[in-house]
């Protein structure tokens, strides 16, 4: 499994071979330090842990910092740290980095990211209910209607769709077509939009489904 940890730059829009204008979302991804490498015959399953961006060192905990200094990561230390399962052995060694170039054009992805918050909304907001009718009496205008039921069960059935939080969700959106790549700035232009907001944290995958 080919993977990274990216951040969402912005959309913007290209023109392709035959002169065809497409709108595409340009992620940075990587570049990724490898932090740690997992193996069949010591931990039971093959994965790469990678880390990506920067934060201060005061803000990893010891743990952490242990994991790191293994790799020989001891300054620049990553903000985000992630896992990606491959099906053998991965063959890298601790410390080395993964750019955008792992990727070509015409390959598929999925792109994995928190969508927005949007705090409190209502249940015609959240659920795309109708609501009420605005004249002839009626007082239910946003209202989300009768939610429990009778005696029997007595109470209000588990999943019931209700006013509350709307957004700050992990989506996934698969088989993205890589229109573009720039290794050097460690750029991948893919066609369409993926989940949040400009500056926030996707984890760029090889498509399952492709």
């Amino acid at each position: 499994m080919k993977g990274l940890i990216g951040k969402k730059v912005g959309m913007t829009q290209v023109y392709d071979e035959k002169g065809i204008l497409i709108p595409v979302t340009v992620v940075e991804a990587g570049p990724c330090k490898v932090v740690g490498v997992k193996t069949k015959e010591k931990d039971g399953y093959s994965a790469i842990q990678v880390g990506f961006g920067v934060r201060k060192a005061k803000n990893v905990s010891k743990a952490v910092k242990g994991q790191l200094a293994k790799a020989g990561i001891e300054k620049d230390l990553p903000a985000v740290i992630r896992e990606f399962r491959t099906d053998e052995d991965p063959a890298v060694e601790l410390g080395s980095e993964i750019k955008a170039d792992i990727f070509a054009q015409g390959e598929f992805l999925d792109i994995t990211g928190t969508t927005k918050g949007r705090g409190f909304a209502g249940v015609m907001v959240r659920h795309h209910f109708k609501g009420g009718r605005d004249a002839h009496g009626g007082g239910w205008h946003r209202k989300p209607g009768s939610i429990g039921c009778r005696e029997t069960p007595g109470l209000v059935m588990k999943g019931k769709k209700m006013a509350g939080h709307l957004g700050s969700d992990t989506r996934t959106v698969q088989n993205l077509r890589i229109v573009r790549v720039s290794a050097e700035e460690n750029l991948i232009f893919v066609s369409g939009a993926i989940p949040g907001p400009n500056g926030g944290t996707v984890l760029v995958k090889k498509a399952k489904k492709k």
